[in-house]
């Protein structure tokens, strides 16, 4: 049996050797944490890992003396603490200097040069976290210590927090696997006794994906939700009560050391390196240079992809390699000369909130939005930008007129951060929700411990534009040449009262239409009739039925054959089905409770919809992605990176964000990334937006 197996199942007598067993079932979790939250590449299932979770449990409770704050089973957090205690850093944690472009680097090169009194200094260059920084102090391989940079000079105690976050081990050395953790990286010899002491530097922070799942937790349950990952994961580090900071998703990466005993280093390259081969996550994106042009040229082609990343990051951090020249460099203030922080082009930017206006969804939510003086940010024109809810927009004091700061990352939707109050005049104007929906004028329904508006009213010609455009999107019915213009336009005519009146469009009442001739609209009448055939899963996906989604549409047709067995289910059925919750339960019972929604079905029904699972009854055949799993990266032309996950998952694959041994296939569109690279090192095929919909054309 090899240290990665799980342990015999007998059940220990004795407390040595219930001892014995407890300590291999913690090298064994601590294993699976390190491919599971660092390499993103698990070996076993999430049952066969709570299994060996489950008995190193029963073990510490029939011994109570085997269990220590080191074990895996504690990361559920401790009971609050009345206050942070304070921590003194014996090497303290400095601030880094900035530079703006490509010039304030190379004055800074020149004067680390100078400094040096060396032609050629080598470096080494990391992505700039945008999170809290912590240090680690272990003691003979146990993490003791865990502790906020504070002032550079004294931090706050988190010890207890620190322990709940997966990615940050408990004990090292972690057993890891013997390869690079970057391409260009040697490996580090493997590690087998740890220093008497060691203090590692790195970042907390919370993955752009792990912080929207958050948010929509969040805002589900009623509860406040976070600014921005940066935030989110101070706050939840930060908690008085460590069992708050174990339910939020945090990650750490590492990225230097503080106190060190009994290891000599002799450029930062093999710091990191060491550290990798303790089981410390580091970046993949550092990268060691001989010369500061290529520096600048590799700098240049990060910043241009960083919005692709999973997690934010405000820059690069230029380093001197050689830790031999730090003392010599020294420090300005609290400043090192060694290193400094090449930043991004600003993601932020202040303007006029012009006013402010309610944009009704396809759910009848109510959600408010900010008209904006165009500004530029992040190199994208803004003029529009999200307020999320009505609580959001009274906790922010946010008013018509206010000079606001607006953000925008990547693609994600540009959102106004907070206002300005000291630029106020005097004339700007408090908003509140209105009590009536501006598209049908029925009053405004705040469900009980929410905070979203609905309008109610199904006939609401607003919501209904919404549920066509999402009925005839590409991850639901797939009916190709009627966007959102289309829906708009025939929702107006008064020729689609529902969406089920798409299949009763008649060909004359089309061409009667501007825009539309014999051939166009011909394939329309074609488009609308084969997606008759999209079968249950995304059938259920394209009613829009609150809380059913891509993924619980899919689990959904996995357990009843047809749409009348769903329709037929009670609350309490659905409820016993793993990963449908009650609200989501209650939401569908009553969807098809609603005599609006059983005459659509009728319709549907009427029309010759297939209501069986895809592959029965005349569905579709074997959906052509099932069983495959699909990493994105860089811009596509037919879709948003949403609308790519719904189409490959409508059509059975799975969309994961980090591209490892399990990955099938990475679709690449235009400025990929660094996943392109790591797809061509682990053998993972690579394919183009057009390979991709072929892929699913020539089984459809």
């Amino acid at each position: 049996m090899t240290d990665n197996q799980p342990p015999a199942s007998a059940f220990p007598s004795t407390l040595e050797e219930a001892r014995r067993r407890a300590e291999r079932l913690r090298r064994v979790i601590e294993y699976h944490n390190y491919r599971y939250y660092v390499l993103d590449d698990p070996e076993i299932s999430d049952a066969a890992y709570d299994a060996l979770m489950n008995e190193l449990r029963a073990l510490e409770d029939a011994f109570p003396d085997l269990r220590t704050p080191d074990s895996p089973t504690q990361r559920v957090g401790a009971p609050p603490l009345e206050r942070f205690g304070k921590v003194s850093h014996a090497v303290p944690m400095l601030s880094l200097g900035n530079a703006f472009d490509p010039d304030d680097v190379r004055r800074w090169y020149d004067r680390v040069r100078r400094l040096a009194e060396r032609d050629h200094i080598e470096l080494v260059v990391e992505p700039k976290i945008d999170g809290l920084a912590v240090t680690l102090l272990y003691e003979n391989g146990r993490l003791a210590l865990g502790a906020t940079r504070g002032d550079g000079l004294t931090g706050e105690d988190v010890t207890p927090n620190v322990r709940t976050v997966r990615s940050i081990p408990l004990e090292i050395p972690v057993p890891v696997p013997d390869r690079p953790w970057t391409e260009g990286m040697p490996p580090f010899p493997r590690v087998i006794t740890p220093p008497p002491r060691l203090e590692v530097r790195g970042e907390v922070y919370m993955r752009k994906s792990d912080f929207e799942a958050l948010n929509r937790r969040q805002a589900e349950r009623g509860e406040k939700t976070f600014a921005n990952p940066r935030n989110a994961a101070a706050g939840s580090l930060r908690q008085l009560d460590s069992r708050v900071t174990a339910r939020r998703p945090l990650s750490f990466f590492a990225y230097g050391v503080g106190i060190v005993e009994g290891v000599a280093f002799a450029t930062h390259w093999e710091v990191l390196g060491y550290l990798g081969a303790l089981g410390f996550p580091i970046n993949p994106d550092a990268r060691r240079f001989a010369s500061l042009d290529e520096a600048l040229a590799y700098a240049e082609t990060w910043m241009a992809r960083r919005h692709e990343l999973d997690y934010e990051a405000d820059g690069l951090v230029f380093k001197v390699n050689d830790l031999g020249l730090y003392d010599r460099l020294g420090v300005a203030g609290r400043e090192p000369r060694w290193a400094i922080a090449y930043k991004a082009p600003p993601s932020e930017a202040v303007t006029l909130l012009e006013d402010i206006v309610v944009n009704v969804g396809r759910t009848g939510q109510v959600v408010p939005a900010a008209v904006l003086r165009p500004v530029e940010v992040g190199g994208v024109t803004v003029s529009h930008a999200t307020l999320h809810n009505a609580d959001y927009v009274q906790e922010r004091d946010l008013r018509i007129g206010d000079h606001v700061i607006v953000k925008r990352a990547g693609d994600v939707i540009p959102q106004v951060v907070r206002p300005l109050p000291e630029m106020r005049t005097g004339a700007e104007r408090p908003w509140q929700m209105p009590d009536c929906c501006p598209s049908c004028g029925e009053p405004l329904v705040r469900p009980p411990g929410e905070v979203a508006y609905y309008c109610t009213n199904v006939a609401c010609p607003a919501q209904l534009v919404r549920r066509v455009e999402h009925f005839v999107s590409r991850g639901a019915m797939d009916i190709e040449g009627f966007g959102s213009k289309q829906a708009a336009r025939f929702v107006e005519l008064g020729l689609l009262r529902d969406p089920a009146d798409l299949y009763f469009l008649k060909r004359e009442q089309i061409l009667a239409l501007e825009g539309f001739a014999d051939k166009s609209a011909d394939n329309l009448l074609q488009a609308i009739e084969a997606s008759k055939k999209r079968g249950l899963a995304r059938l259920l996906f394209a009613l829009g039925i609150r809380y059913v989604g891509s993924t619980v549409a899919e689990l959904l047709a996995r357990h009843f054959a047809t749409l009348d067995e769903l329709m037929a289910a009670t609350q309490e059925e659905l409820e016993v089905i793993e990963g449908i919750g009650p609200r989501t339960a209650a939401s569908l019972v009553e969807w098809f409770r609603r005599p609006s929604n059983r005459e659509m079905v009728e319709k549907l029904r009427h029309a010759g919809v297939s209501f069986a699972r895809a592959g029965e009854e005349g569905g579709e055949q074997e959906q052509p992605l099932a069983g495959l799993t699909f990493v994105i990266t860089g811009t596509l032309a037919s879709f948003t990176r949403d609308e790519a996950k719904t189409f490959i998952e409508a059509h059975g694959g799975r969309v994961t964000s980090s591209v490892s041994r399990k990955t099938d296939y990475l679709v690449v569109g235009e400025n990929p990334g660094s996943k392109v690279q790591k797809a061509k090192t682990l053998g993972v095929r690579i394919i183009t937006e057009e390979e991709l919909l072929k892929m699913v054309n020539q089984t459809g």
